[in-house]
C-alpha cells in the first residue's frame, strides 16, 4: 500500500473542488444516502490530489488538474438523433443514457427485460435495498472514488434477481459535453447480480459538440466509480469503452466483489481522452470464481493512458486471467499495472496475467509492472510483459504481396488487437473497434 504526499496546494484544491460541486447540487431525501456522501465528503477533506511522488502515481502526472478551475457541468438535453447514432443497434431497446452526470429519461429505452429485472436510476421506486451495496466495496476511501461518493445524487443501477438470465445487452452511455468553461461530471454505476442470474452490458463514456462548436479543445474531467456486485453461480460480462474528447481528463474506478462459483469478464477499451487512468479492482470471495480481464489501450499523440488493476484471489480453487495490450504512437505514453494477489487460504489456484506493448513511434512511451504476491503454496500462477515494435521483415513480407507500406502497417497492427477486440460479445462494437484500429482513429 502505498503513503500519499499531501502538500498544501493540492488539498486546497481538492477542497476548494469538493466546495464548488457540493453547492450547485440539490439537497438528498435519503437519510442514508445523506449520511453515505457526508462520510465520503469527510475522507475527502483529509485527502489531496496525488502526485508523481506518491507509488501508484509516479509515472502519470495530475498537474495539469490544478491549473483548472472545474465546476458542475450543466444538465442539457441530448438531441434524439444523436442518442440514435450513439446506441449501439443491440441496445436500441435496453439502455440508460446519462448526460453529463444527469440521467436523460427521454433518451433513455428500457423494454423486454426479464420479470424483477431493474435497469434504471436512483429514482426508481422499485429499488430499495441500495443501502447494503451503494458505496460498500473495499477502496472507497481512494481519492477520487470519496469524491464521486461525496457529490453522489443519481446512479445507474443494474439489478437482476435470482436465477434471471438477461438476453438482451443493456448499454450504460455517458455523455459529456464539454463548455465555454472547465467542467467536471461524476457519473456513478451499480450492478447487482443476484445467484444465478446472467447479464452482459456495456459502459461507454462518450463526448459531444452540445452547445459549444470548439469542444474538442475544450476539457473537461469525468470522475466515474463503478459497484458490481456478482452473486452464487452468477455471470456478468462487463464492457467499458472509453473515448472521451481529447482534451480530457477521465479518470474511473470499478470494483467488482465476486461469490462462489461467479464469472465476471472485462473487456476494457480505452481510446479517448488526454489523460486517462482506469483502475480495476476485483476481489474473489468465493470459492470456484472466475475472472477474466481483457484490455486494449489504443493511443496517438500525447495521450496517456494508465491502467492499474487488481486481482485478490482469496478462496480455493479460483482462476484470473488478464491479457492487457497497448498500442502506442507518436508521443504517447502507456501505464500498466497489474497486481494478483493469491491469499494463504486461496490453495489450488490459477493465475495468468501477460502485457503486450506495440510501439509505432520512436518517441512514445511504456511503463509496466506486472506483479504476483503469492501466499499459498499450491497454485499455478504466470506473469509477463512485452515492448515490441513492428518487425520490418513482416511489413516488407507484406509490401511484397501487393500491398503499400501503411496498408501493410495498419495490417500488422489490426492482427496484434485482434485477440481482444474478437473478444468483445457485441458484434457491431467489434466492427466499430476494428475499423478504429486499422484506421487508426483512436480518439473521438
Amino acid at each position: 500500500m502505498s503513503t500519499q504526499v499531501v502538500t498544501k496546494p493540492q488539498v486546497s484544491y481538492l477542497t476548494q473542488l469538493l466546495d464548488r460541486v457540493r453547492e450547485s447540487q440539490p439537497t438528498i431525501d435519503r437519510p442514508w444516502l445523506a449520511q453515505l456522501r457526508d462520510r465520503a465528503e469527510a475522507w475527502t477533506r483529509e485527502l489531496a490530489i496525488p502526485t508523481t511522488r506518491d507509488e501508484d502515481w509516479r509515472f502519470t502526472d495530475l498537474s495539469p488538474l490544478l491549473e483548472l478551475d472545474f465546476k458542475t457541468a450543466e444538465a442539457i438535453e441530448l438531441p434524439e438523433n444523436m442518442a440514435s447514432e450513439l446506441t449501439l443497434p443491440e441496445t436500441k431497446d435496453t439502455r440508460l443514457v446519462f448526460v453529463n452526470g444527469v440521467f436523460s429519461k427521454a433518451r433513455s429505452s428500457v423494454k423486454g427485460l426479464p420479470e424483477g429485472a431493474i435497469v434504471g436510476n436512483l429514482g426508481d421506486p422499485r429499488l430499495e435495498d441500495l443501502k447494503s451495496y451503494l458505496g460498500q466495496q473495499p477502496g472507497s476511501q481512494e481519492v477520487f472514488t470519496a469524491l464521486n461518493t461525496a457529490s453522489l445524487t443519481d446512479a445507474a443501477i443494474v439489478w437482476i434477481p435470482k436465477g434471471k438470465i438477461v438476453e438482451t445487452p443493456i448499454q450504460l452511455l455517458f455523455v459529456s459535453a464539454p463548455q465555454e468553461t472547465p467542467t467536471i461530471s461524476q457519473s456513478r454505476c451499480l450492478v447487482v447480480a443476484e445467484a444465478n442470474s446472467s447479464v452482459t452490458f456495456v459502459q461507454q463514456f462518450v463526448s459531444t459538440t452540445i452547445g459549444c462548436p470548439d469542444a474538442g479543445n475544450r476539457p473537461y474531467l469525468t470522475n466515474a466509480v463503478t459497484e458490481i456486485f456478482v452473486g452464487d453461480n452468477a455471470e456478468v460480462n462487463h464492457t467499458y469503452l472509453q473515448r472521451e474528447g481529447g482534451a480530457a481528463f477521465h479518470i474511473a474506478k470499478t470494483a467488482v466483489s465476486q461469490a462462489k462459483d461467479s464469472r465476471y469478464t472485462c473487456n476494457a477499451i480505452g481510446l479517448g481522452a488526454k489523460l486517462s487512468r482506469h483502475n480495476l479492482e476485483v476481489f474473489q470471495t468465493g470459492t470456484g470464481t472466475q475472472t477474466t480481464l481483457d484490455g486494449l489501450a489504443m493511443l496517438s499523440g500525447e495521450q496517456t493512458a494508465d491502467t492499474h488493476s487488481a486481482i485478490v484471489l482469496d478462496r480455493p480453487h479460483g482462476s484470473a486471467d488478464q491479457l492487457h495490450k497497448c498500442i502506442i504512437d507518436g508521443k504517447a505514453h502507456a501505464v500498466f499495472n497489474g497486481r494478483i494477489f493469491v491469499s494463504k487460504a486461496a490453495q489450488m489456484t490459477n493465475a495468468n496475467q501477460l502485457n503486450q506493448n506495440l510501439l509505432l513511434s520512436p518517441k512514445g512511451r511504456v511503463n509496466t509492472k506486472p506483479q504476483l504476491e503469492i501466499i499459498a503454496d499450491n497454485v499455478k500462477c504466470s506473469h509477463g510483459a512485452t515492448v515490441s515494435q513492428l518487425e520490418a521483415d513482416e511489413v516488407f513480407y507484406l509490401q511484397s504481396r501487393g500491398l503499400d507500406k501503411t496498408q501493410s502497417e495498419n495490417l500488422l497492427v489490426d492482427a496484434f488487437a485482434f485477440d481482444i477486440l474478437q473478444r468483445l460479445p457485441i458484434a457491431s462494437l467489434r466492427k466499430m473497434l476494428s475499423q478504429c484500429v486499422s484506421c487508426r482513429t483512436y480518439t473521438a
